[in-house]
């Protein structure tokens, strides 16, 4: 099984830079987007009959908003966490016969971290949902995560201490959320490899000499791990800030 996560920063420029033909070349059994700024109705995306698409929608225009094509129906979709009002459109969640997905998309704790406490609550609420999951299903969750955990996450860890996405409180979050029974993918393969990111900013020059943050995750439940086939950054994949990112695992069983 092949799935794909990207966020596209505007679904709609992404389709204008090449979105589509990526999309058919993975051939991704579900294929998870973030950050789409859409709302309903405008955009036709024609990905084949094969693919069911979900949508989480934002209030706010141009804003946030998630997305997941799938060839595999779900047996229930899940729009927010729990039954919560989610205004955001920061997380859809299938359920399949043997597992559940998670795409998500975490608020960014703002430059001037003047949304750090509510980022930060957030992840508690998170991290509580996707373990009541794990306990019923093993969970893959996937999404722009905001958050680079480890200094060889990013190019440079001592200029960006405490700058957002790289404060002691978010890192410490994801630590909790690995530690609750979630394994880094990326990270399962690769412990030491430097040099691999997601995201990069759109200064002159920054992506070309590959300053950027490793921000974008595949975590699935630890006892899932024999299963892990492999885990890739697609860094040569340009129509956004971020690029894709890819987990190959083998089938789920009951």
């Amino acid at each position: 099984m092949k799935l794909v996560s990207w966020n596209v920063n505007g679904l709609r420029a992404c389709v204008n830079k090449g979105f589509n033909d990526y999309f058919r070349e993975t051939e991704a059994d579900i294929f998870c987007v973030q950050e789409t700024k859409l709302q309903e109705g405008q955009i036709a995306m024609e990905l084949g009959d094969e693919y069911e698409l979900y949508w989480n929608y934002a209030l706010k225009k141009g804003y946030s908003g998630t997305a997941v094509f799938t060839k595999i129906k779900p047996v229930s979709v899940r729009y927010g966490i729990e039954e919560d009002e989610e205004p955001e459109g920061r997380i859809i969640t299938l359920e399949f016969e043997t597992f559940y997905l998670v795409n998500v998309y975490t608020p960014n704790s703002k430059r001037d971290l003047s949304r750090l406490e509510e980022r930060l609550e957030w992840e508690e609420r998170f991290r509580h949902y996707v373990q009541q999951l794990d306990a019923c299903k093993p969970v893959i969750m996937c999404g722009d995560m905001n958050v680079a955990h480890q200094e060889i996450d990013l190019k440079n860890p001592k200029s960006n201490w405490n700058n957002s996405g790289f404060t002691p409180e978010e890192r410490e979050k994801m630590t909790r959320l690995l530690d609750a029974g979630f394994t880094d993918t990326f990270r399962h393969f690769y412990p030491q490899k430097t040099d691999a990111y997601s995201w990069w900013s759109y200064m002159p020059k920054v992506r070309e000499r590959n300053i950027g943050w490793r921000i974008d995750y595949f975590l699935v439940s630890s006892r899932l791990n024999p299963l892990l086939i492999d885990a890739q950054i697609d860094s040569s994949i340009l129509g956004s800030d971020h690029c894709p990112v890819i987990l190959n695992i083998a089938d789920i069983e009951v």
